[in-house]
């Protein structure tokens, strides 16, 4: 056998293994991801009802002056980032990680609250604002820690199938400091589920709550739904418009059980669309690694035939080399 066609058989057998595992990572990806879609899914038309009915209740809204609703100038900034525990999920986390630090470092936007159209910039200088955040997942955890950033926070157990139960405990602690003047504004950063290749980085303002966001929020998962259908709905959000509510005991007991409630429901929706994403993301570079595997293994095969071919030429022209010198 040649020299280095050992080597090749070395490395074309050390890809198999690695192709065998990614192979198997694509499979259980998959198998989560159907799973995570449908939670999403089954969250969305709850989710957009939820928001619907906030909207419109927003006469009464203004009138109880709730805390959650309560606009301050903007100082103090808490940032929740939703990302994953592990890696191998292609540019998932990092493309919402550089999406949360670009607004961070220049944070002419994330510093403006907004009531219907109008804008409301804080007047405090950028380097005087002060950045917190709550790290959803170990990935966001080590990205802001090595760079020094101030973490209040780390849960690391709703990567997978949480329930609303188990981020009520989350919702529960932001409403709190909210309420009490820690933070003068609350941002969620997730990943949006858009398709099996798509999926979109957002910041949303979390507190306090914006009927613009809202509204943004409604358009595009109703965006999303008809898309599945082939079909799009011209301005959702106007389908929601002008419905009367009759509120009883009275307005302030229903919004103060309904504003947390809200809150909650909001979070919970950003950790599900990052769980689709993710194990979407997943799936699909584990199918490239395997793909990228398979072509490997394939020129590997073309140079050993090669070489075992110039052995095997070699070795006749040898043989008859030797044979003719034996008749002379």
């Amino acid at each position: 056998m040649p020299k280095g066609t050992k080597e090749i058989q070395r490395r074309i057998k050390s890809i198999n293994n690695t192709r065998k595992i990614t192979r198997a990572m694509e499979m259980v990806s998959a198998a989560k991801m159907k799973k995570e879609v449908d939670r999403v899914l089954s969250i969305r038309s709850y989710s957009q009802s939820a928001w619907n009915i906030l909207m419109n209740l927003s006469k009464s809204l203004r009138k109880a002056r709730h805390g959650l609703l309560k606009i301050r100038k903007v100082e103090n900034i808490l940032v929740i980032v939703v990302t994953s525990n592990r890696g191998l999920c292609g540019s998932y986390n990092s493309q919402l990680l550089k999406k949360v630090i670009d607004q961070v470092e220049n944070p002419d936007s994330i510093k403006i609250n907004r009531i219907k159209n109008k804008k409301i910039v804080s007047s405090i200088p950028n380097d005087q604002l002060n950045f917190d955040f709550i790290a959803v997942g170990k990935k966001g955890f080590e990205y802001l820690n090595r760079r020094k950033y101030n973490i209040s926070a780390l849960y690391e157990n709703f990567n997978y199938s949480p329930s609303l139960d188990d981020v009520r405990g989350l919702a529960k602690m932001v409403i709190d400091d909210y309420v009490e003047g820690k933070y003068d504004k609350v941002v969620v950063g997730y990943t949006d589920y858009i398709n099996t290749i798509k999926q979109v980085p957002r910041i949303r303002q979390l507190l306090p709550v914006s009927q613009v966001d809202i509204e943004k929020q409604i358009e595009e998962i109703e965006g999303q739904k008809s898309g599945e259908n082939g079909k799009r709905i011209e301005n959702p959000v106007e389908r929601w418009k002008g419905i009367n509510y009759k509120i009883e005991p009275e307005p302030k007991k229903v919004i103060d059980y309904i504003m947390p409630r809200l809150v909650e429901m909001q979070l919970y929706h950003a950790i599900l669309e990052s769980n689709a994403s993710k194990e979407s993301a997943r799936m699909i570079a584990m199918k490239n690694a395997t793909d990228a595997a398979n072509e490997m293994m394939e020129e590997l095969r073309y140079s050993y035939n090669q070489l075992r071919q110039m052995g095997i030429t070699q070795e006749i022209a040898e043989i008859t080399s030797g044979t003719i010198s034996l008749e002379e």
